[in-house]
């Protein structure tokens, strides 16, 4: 069994707050906090262990900015082929009937931008149900009919 020395030591409050904050988070007791920082800093090895943790950042950082570059991607394509086919489909309207679609249009954008920030504020995301709706593609390849 190892004991351990008791000592006094004084910190600035805001530091002390940290200390603790992080203790809570942890679930760990206060002196093991300060007694990890003082090994750390006594340790010969800090910088090797800060670069091994600044490259595991580095690497997360890396994984993270591919799955936003697929996600991008993926709306890109979205609204592009969403465009591309509402500007194929939709005939132009005659004069008498362009004042009632810009109104018709302007309630109707109004309800989207409504339920788009109904959709962000609860966290659904229009990639995640993407993600559950759509199979994978050695799937899809091999149940679509030929020239679809």
């Amino acid at each position: 069994m190892t004991t351990k020395t008791r000592m006094n030591v004084y910190f600035d409050p805001d530091l002390l707050a940290k200390v603790e904050a992080l203790a809570l988070r942890r679930q760990v007791s206060k002196s093991a906090i300060i007694e990890a920082a003082v090994a750390s800093f006594l340790s010969g090895d800090t910088s090797d262990r800060l670069e091994a943790a600044m490259s595991r950042r580095l690497d997360k950082i890396g994984r993270e900015i591919h799955a936003l570059d697929e996600d991008l991607a993926v709306l890109g394509e979205t609204v592009s082929l969403f465009v591309n086919i509402w500007l194929a489909s939709t005939p132009p309207l005659p004069e008498s009937a362009q004042a009632v679609a810009r109104a018709k249009g302007a309630e109707r954008f109004e309800g989207f931008m409504q339920t788009l920030g109904r959709r962000l504020a609860t966290g659904d995301r229009f990639l995640k149900e993407l993600s559950r709706d759509v199979e994978p593609p050695d799937q899809r390849e091999t149940e679509m009919p030929k020239g679809v």
